[in-house]
């Protein structure tokens, strides 16, 4: 149980009033979650009418509809599409119908329990190397600037086993640059305009993508003409491999590429925030980080953490789904409706997005107790299967939701067991979403060896 005397960790201010169309869209460039009324956490359903018309849901029996009995009915909606099919194409994130099962039916067998696990020793390599840096620090840390080295360490290595044909700072340096010039909402957006007329924020980075796809693409045709190599085969190779099991269908070299910079791209940044913010809570509350502290000393001694270990670490895996509960790294989620319905008694029509503020819906008042509070005790027990969406639900949950809580596992419980994290007064990191849920100005802590 946390301490109910402490503050609450840093929040991100709702919306009080209605906002207009230009206050819409210039809120959404600065921080898309700041368009969330503050009467959404205590709501089923909001709507309105800002350009187009929408709704947010955070009723979780509407949320099981929308996600799981009518996926069909309720694909991605347009402004997702616009911000991310430039970089990751027609790929399985944004692929709708028959285009998407068969890539996931494909890729499926890549995320298998057994190749998550034999892809292990690369995080606890990750993890070491980590704590190695952390110990060798002086003066506060950006523990987001490390988490993301290791997390983009963990996906180098699984995607393309560390080989020299991977430019990771080319490919990181990239995805920045694409997330800071492309991934905001236009006014053209909040209006409804058409797709086809031209966003000008996103002409700008054209440069930047097309030598993320060429590094992508030199490095998957190495790996094509390249002989056998030794160890457990990654994520490349795997996907070199796949065949949809109901027609034999393969990926060609460019829905294969697409997809590889999808994992790219999420599998680094999502759990690099998921710890960032993680290492943040306990920060806030010492009395939850010693005891995190003593359950990975008492599992691991001096060792980093491995797949192995999972089992034995509940309080840890309890403290990353409260950091994915108060800060989850895709916390806003948009639809387009396809068909006329009815949610939580609102008239839903063809053309409406329907919007699923995660944020919202993870703090709601009627869900969850003390929801502004960080108590990973609350994780003792299971919660609503869709009041709780850090990576989706229903057939088109992240594909990668399991490499993604091994590798926050293992990183953060051998980063507690070595070292002590303290905040440093005045640097409380500001939640801020454009793509996803960044602390904006970095995360600083004092971190010293235990």
């Amino acid at each position: 149980m946390s301490n109910p005397t402490l503050p609450e960790p840093v929040k991100v201010p709702l919306a009080v009033r209605p906002l207009g169309v230009i206050g819409t869209a210039l809120t959404a460039r600065r921080n898309l979650l700041e368009l969330i009324p503050a009467i959404a956490t205590r709501q089923p359903i909001v709507s309105g009418q800002t350009g187009l018309r929408w709704h947010m849901v955070m009723d979780p029996e509407s949320l099981r509809r929308i996600l799981k009995e009518k996926v069909e009915d309720y694909p991605k909606s347009t402004t997702t599409k616009l911000i991310l099919e430039p970089a990751i194409g027609d790929s399985m994130f944004v692929a709708e119908g028959a285009n998407w099962r068969w890539q996931r039916r494909a890729a499926a067998p890549a995320f298998a329990h057994r190749n998550i696990e034999n892809l292990g020793p690369v995080m606890t390599a990750a993890a070491e190397a980590s704590r190695r840096r952390l110990s060798a620090a002086t003066g506060p840390v950006d523990v987001f600037e490390e988490t993301v080295a290791a997390t983009f360490e963990v996906i180098s290595d699984v995607t393309f086993s560390g080989g020299g044909m991977f430019d990771r700072d080319a490919v990181h340096a990239s995805i920045n640059a694409y997330i800071a010039q492309t991934a905001k909402v236009s006014l053209l957006d909040v209006l409804g305009l058409p797709a086809w007329l031209p966003r000008p924020g996103r002409l700008l980075a054209g440069p930047g993508l097309k030598r993320m796809k060429a590094l992508a693409d030199g490095a998957i045709e190495a790996r094509a003409k390249a002989a056998a190599k030794d160890g457990p085969p990654d994520l490349l190779d795997l996907l070199l491999d796949a065949q949809d099991p109901e027609t034999g269908r393969a990926m060609n070299r460019d829905e294969l590429r697409d997809n590889l910079l999808t994992f790219i791209v999420a599998g680094h940044e999502t759990t690099a925030l998921t710890l960032a913010w993680a290492l943040y809570l306990c920060a806030h509350d010492p009395v939850v980080q010693e005891d995190a502290a003593a359950e990975a000393q008492a599992v691991l001694g001096d060792r980093a953490a491995t797949a192995e270990d999972l089992g034995a670490l509940p309080l840890t895996m309890r403290i990353v789904n409260e950091a994915l509960r108060l800060y989850p790294p895709a916390a806003f989620l948009s639809r387009t409706s396809r068909i006329h319905d009815r949610i939580c008694g609102r008239e839903v029509r063809p053309g409406d997005t329907v919007m699923l503020p995660v944020y919202a819906l993870h703090r709601h008042h009627d869900l969850w107790d003390r929801p502004d509070a960080f108590d990973p005790s609350r994780f003792e027990t299971t919660p609503d299967r869709y009041a709780f969406l850090p990576f989706g639900a229903g057939p088109r949950i992240c594909i990668g939701a399991s490499f993604a809580l091994q590798e926050a596992v293992i990183i953060l419980v051998t980063l507690l067991a070595a070292h002590r994290f303290q905040p440093i007064p005045g640097r409380a990191p500001v939640p801020r979403m454009i793509l996803t849920l960044r602390p904006d100005g970095g995360v600083w802590l004092r971190v010293t060896p235990r």
